[in-house]
């Protein structure tokens, strides 16, 4: 019993820390520099983590289970697909609401509900493989590494809550006193989410070689 609980308060720990990716980091950056409301920033960090967590726990749990392999140019492929939701946010911080068409203002409505947790799937992806050889290095039965996937991705809901809330606190406090402070924490988040996803690409694409014969690829 206390070997499990430990295991259990290792895996929620780690989780928390998981949240903290550098990626992670930056995709949410994007997405909670328009917010307003505390409430709304935890409830984005939330559906982040959930949407994260559901394909950490389906995919990592199918690779733990089924000793699965995941090839080189799949894993980069996956991880690129990151890069290019990187830079898809931070372009869409770069321009103005008003811009936007009154037809796209309706969709935007009806996606942006969807888009934390749609982001947190596609992180999931790219990163289940890594998380999983992880558990499958140190936890050979089956049960309680998928158990420890479970916990781990709690963890990483409750760190993403907690990472949200105090990333939305400096939008938060601009729109209360500047709107054009509150812009420029939007064009800060933007060009960085942009920059950020622009190198992640060319690593993948020219460092690790996702289109070459041979691609390299590291679970991370």
């Amino acid at each position: 019993m206390p070997s499990a609980l430990s295991a259990a308060i290792l895996g929620f720990l780690l989780g928390l820390r998981h949240a903290t990716d550098a990626d992670h980091i930056v995709a949410v950056t994007a997405i909670v520099a328009r917010e307003r409301t505390f409430a709304r920033a935890a409830r984005i960090g939330a559906l982040w983590g959930v949407g994260h967590s559901l394909t950490l726990f389906v995919i990592g749990g199918a690779i733990v289970a089924f000793r699965l392999v995941i090839p080189p140019r799949l894993g980069l492929g996956l991880e690129f697909g990151v890069a290019m939701m990187l830079i898809i946010l931070g372009f869409n911080n770069l321009r103005p609401a008003g811009e936007r068409a009154p037809h796209e203002h309706l969709h935007l409505v009806a996606f942006n509900g969807l888009r934390p947790l749609i982001i947190g799937i596609v992180h999931g992806l790219a990163g289940s493989a890594a998380v999983a050889l992880l558990v499958l290095a140190t936890i050979r039965e089956t049960a309680w590494a998928i158990a420890y996937l479970a916990v781990f991705g709690v963890g990483t809901i409750a760190g993403m809550v907690l990472v949200t809330v105090l990333l939305a606190a400096p939008a938060m406090y601009a729109s209360a006193r500047v709107v054009r402070l509150q812009w420029g924490i939007r064009l800060a988040a933007g060009t960085l989410s942009l920059l950020f996803g622009l190198f992640l690409a060319r690593e993948i694409v020219v460092t690790n070689g996702l289109f070459s014969a041979v691609p390299l690829w590291t679970p991370k």
